[in-house]
């Protein structure tokens, strides 16, 4: 059913099994009284009860905080935080400019865009292990299909500084040795021993260890997605106390022009 009946049916009406905010009353989050029931919640066991409706452990709770904190750099050069700080630099709002620089931190290639498809790589991998495929199989036929593997390679640099901070962390919580995790770690050694130019990057690691968690690959988007977010207040803060306009200002000496050359202009006025 579709059109006219489709829109019919939500006339007047809004279901839901999420929430309702009763003016002057209450506020219910996924069937509790927000302010009665989860008044006490840490933020971000609010936020992941919202994305996936259950309960997280404490340990299971500092390790996803772990993993927002990890990635939080205020370095403006980074292609997203460049949005927030320019953004600044024109006198932007701060709410404008950090909402335009985690819109693009979905970037298809080194950003956002592989939280998906390298927690569903993981997941999908990990069944066929399961089923008697061999792993050199699995990679083979992901480099086969996408040229590349979600979560392994890193531009300018092979290594992840992340990495080692995350797994000691999760270790010390008894939360770093999941199927997925080791997986992870078994595909970057084939992927090394092969000479395949592909090392496990933060991507990786953070989608093996909520993929252990019990996160689907949408609820682990939802939640990993504001992973840059505190790093970017910064450098927006940063570039508005400096002149307007003098963030990564750009000479024409550094631009390679291979046009028409330099050419006098004569005004079009007569007399």
């Amino acid at each position: 059913m579709n059109g006219p009946e489709l829109l019919h049916q939500h006339i007047d009406r809004l279901k839901s099994s999420m929430g309702a905010c009763f003016p002057g009353e209450r506020a219910i989050f996924r069937g509790h009284d927000l302010h009665v029931e989860l008044k006490n919640m840490d933020w971000i066991e609010l936020y992941v009860f919202g994305i996936t409706g259950r309960r997280f452990t404490e340990k299971q709770l500092s390790l996803l905080h772990a993993i927002w904190v990890c990635t939080s750099y205020p370095d403006a050069r980074i292609w997203n935080n460049r949005v927030a700080a320019l953004a600044g630099s024109s006198r932007s709002t701060g709410a404008l400019g950090i909402a335009a620089a985690l819109a693009v931190s979905e970037a298809s290639i080194y950003g956002g865009g592989i939280y998906i498809p390298s927690i569903n790589f993981l997941k999908r991998t990990l069944k066929a292990l399961n089923k008697g495929v061999e792993l050199v199989d699995c990679v083979r036929d992901e480099l086969k299909k996408h040229r590349s593997i979600a979560g392994y390679g890193r531009p300018l640099v092979s290594g992840d500084e992340r990495i080692v901070p995350i797994m000691s962390l999760a270790r010390s919580l008894g939360l770093g040795d999941g199927p997925h995790v080791q997986l992870a770690f078994e595909v970057d050694e084939l992927l090394a021993a092969r000479r395949w130019r592909l090392r496990i990057n933060y991507g990786a690691i953070a989608a093996a260890l909520c993929a252990d968690l019990g996160l689907s690959p949408y609820e682990y988007y939802l939640f990993v997605f504001p992973a840059f977010l505190a790093g970017m207040p910064p450098c927006y803060i940063e570039s508005s106390e400096r002149p307007e306009g003098t963030l990564f200002p750009l000479s024409c000496d550094h631009i390679l022009y291979e046009g028409p050359p330099k050419r006098s202009w004569k005004s079009g006025k007569s007399g």
